[in-house]
C-alpha cells in the first residue's frame, strides 16, 4: 500500500484554475492508478472500519468518484448528495454561501433510515459551507453522523470549525 505522502506526491497542483488565487488539486492521476486508488480508499476508510458504518454519502461531483469505493470497503450502502434540482423525487435540503451567491445541496428523504450510522466523503474540506449543508440535511433526517473523510484539507480557511465535534479524516493538510 502506498503511504499518504506517496499518494500526495501523485496530485497534481495547478495554479489560478479555475480562477486566479486558486491551486486546484487534480487527483485524477490516484484514481487511474490501481495501486494508488486502492491506498487512497483504503486510507479515506481505515478510522471508521469498525465504527459500523451503515451509509456513506458522497457528495458531488468527486465525492462521488471516492465513496463508492469506501461503501464497498465498509459494507454500507451508498447515498448521493446532489447539487440542488438533480434528484427526481422529494427532498431534504439546504442551502449554503458561495463567494458569489449560494448554493443547495439535497438528497433523497428516503435514501436512509432514521439513525443510519453515516460516514460523509469528499475530496476536499475547505469552507465547510458544502459539507456543514449536508450535515444540516442529514439532521433532518435525523442520523448518527459517525465522521467526515477527505482527501486533502485547506486548514486556512478553518472549515472544520463550523462543523460538529466529530471524527474529520483528511489525509492531507
Amino acid at each position: 500500500m502506498l503511504t499518504v505522502s506517496e499518494l500526495n506526491q501523485r496530485i497534481l497542483r495547478l495554479p489560478n484554475y479555475p480562477k486566479p488565487g486558486i491551486i486546484f488539486q487534480d487527483i485524477t492521476p490516484l484514481l487511474s492508478d490501481p495501486s494508488a486508488f486502492n491506498s487512497l480508499i483504503e486510507h479515506m476508510s481505515i478510522p471508521f472500519h469498525d465504527l459500523e458504518v451503515s451509509h456513506v454519502v458522497g457528495i458531488e461531483a468527486r465525492g462521488f468518484l471516492l465513496a463508492g469505493a469506501i461503501a464497498q470497503r465498509l459494507a454500507a450502502g451508498l447515498v448521493p448528495a446532489r447539487k440542488a434540482g438533480k434528484l427526481p423525487r422529494e427532498t431534504y435540503y439546504a442551502e449554503y454561501q458561495l463567494e458569489y451567491g449560494s448554493a443547495a445541496i439535497e438528497i433523497h428523504q428516503d435514501a436512509m433510515p432514521k439513525n443510519s450510522r453515516v460516514l460523509i466523503v469528499d475530496d476536499v474540506l475547505a469552507t465547510g459551507g458544502t459539507i456543514g449543508a449536508l450535515v444540516t440535511v442529514l439532521s433532518k433526517i435525523p442520523v448518527d453522523l459517525v465522521g467526515i473523510t477527505v482527501i486533502s484539507e485547506i486548514t486556512e480557511l478553518n472549515g472544520r470549525l463550523g462543523l460538529p465535534a466529530i471524527r474529520i479524516n483528511s489525509l492531507i493538510t
